[in-house]
């Protein structure tokens, strides 16, 4: 209980500038900020953006970047108070959460403890707040399925995908039969991205209807079958599936792709891991290489401490930009932040949109997030020009809370009283 007081009275002492933080240097202008090109968001950044330097993320009061210092530890506050409950060894929280309820529930990728409850706040790209273990690398579960889509527009951007209404069969070499049953044949791109393939199969030992299967057991092999592109279903298999149909289209590791068009670029640290399981390896022209996949229902996944996850953030609020590159093609971001036909506040895994305020409704409509299990999450605000991490927050209620007092703090006293 001491340990849980003290921590939060030092973020809250960080956030109100009493705690000396990392030394500032002179800002480095970088290009124009874009406005996002969607949803009629306008963004609320200065005139020329502030990148930071890989080992010099420059930190600023709250009150120095127009925020309300008492806001932002209430804000903080509320991530240490809904901290999730359930054990931090995650071999036990994922054997009593899905694995309660499905089949096929052991793990075959690596799974450490985790964390307490952390976070980064940036505004106009500076840190005006941070607690917990923001450094600590920990499991991001889902979250990792933004880094795979990612690194699928990437190949999109390249011309190695001509077209997301392409069918994903067509793009597979031969004895890669991940699309070759009938069902399967109609897959597009797009739907692997929505998670509305509907796939059907076996990939390294998990079924996919042993992923939150549905109805009784005695139906759960024999579900019905959804046209692609019909029926949104949350389902890691066939995230799975999308990993490996992009490791036959890039044919080079997946996270070597994501550390040399993304992370190096954007200055994330080295202790960052793309992890897959023990038994997806797959031989490619002769090498022997490690699919990955989009979370860590199984283990694996992306491994990874809040300040990296906040520039991964960050270079979505600028539109894809780091400094003078466009890194993620402006276009894609829009395709992504589109909501999908069968699930309106549902992009690309993991974008999860606003649509109607219905998911956030103390955010703006425009705003979007990528979460995890765990909570673990990367909140992006176009309108107020903020990126926050929080991880292990305890659900939906206690997420749009923490980002209502962040909304609040960014408002004039008079109307954040409101």
């Amino acid at each position: 209980m001491l340990r849980r007081v003290f921590r939060f009275a030092l973020a809250a002492l960080v956030v109100a500038g009493l705690v000396p933080v990392l030394a500032q240097t002179a800002q480095r202008p970088g290009m124009p900020v874009v406005s996002p090109t969607v949803r009629g968001a306008t963004a609320a950044a200065p005139a020329a953006a502030y990148f930071p330097e890989r080992f010099d993320w420059q930190h600023k009061k709250p009150q120095e970047v127009g925020m309300d210092p008492a806001r932002i530890a209430e804000a903080i506050k509320v991530s240490v108070d809904r901290e999730n409950p359930a054990n931090k060894d995650l071999n036990i929280a994922l054997a009593t959460s899905f694995g309660r309820n499905e089949p096929f529930d052991t793990p075959i990728g690596p799974v450490k403890p985790r964390g307490p409850a952390s976070g980064v706040i940036t505004r106009h790209g500076y840190i005006v707040a941070e607690w917990g273990e923001p450094n600590r690398v920990d499991m991001t579960f889902s979250v990792t399925k933004t880094f795979l889509t990612t690194v699928i527009g990437l190949a999109w951007q390249k011309g190695l995908i001509r077209d997301v209404n392409d069918y994903a069969r067509d793009y597979m070499p031969p004895n890669v039969d991940l699309f070759e049953a009938p069902h399967n044949q109609k897959i597009k791109w797009d739907d692997l991205l929505r998670q509305t393939s509907d796939w059907s199969g076996t990939l390294w030992g998990k079924p996919d209807w042993a992923d939150r299967p549905e109805g009784q057991p005695n139906d759960w092999a024999n579900r019905t079958l959804h046209e692609p592109g019909t029926h949104y279903k949350y389902n890691d298999v066939r995230v799975n599936v999308m990993g490996l149909a992009a490791l036959n289209v890039w044919r080079r590791p997946l996270p070597d792709v994501l550390r040399t068009e993304v992370m190096e670029p954007i200055g994330a640290s080295s202790t960052w891991r793309w992890l897959g399981y023990d038994n997806g390896w797959v031989d490619i022209d002769g090498q022997k290489m490690q699919a990955v996949g989009g979370g860590g229902h199984w283990g694996g996944g992306m491994f990874i401490n809040a300040y990296d996850m906040a520039r991964f953030g960050y270079l979505f609020l600028r539109n894809g930009r780091w400094k003078d590159r466009q890194l993620v093609s402006e276009k894609w971001i829009q395709m992504a932040r589109t909501p999908g036909s069968a699930n309106a506040n549902y992009g690309y895994a993991n974008w999860f949109l606003n649509t109607g305020k219905k998911s956030l409704p103390s955010a703006p409509e425009s705003s979007v997030y990528f979460e995890g299990n765990g909570s673990n999450v990367i909140y992006i605000d176009w309108e107020n020009d903020v990126v926050a991490v929080v991880r292990w927050i305890s659900g939906s209620g206690a997420l749009n809370e923490f980002v209502g007092k962040i909304i609040a703090a960014t408002k004039p006293a008079s109307t954040a009283a409101q």
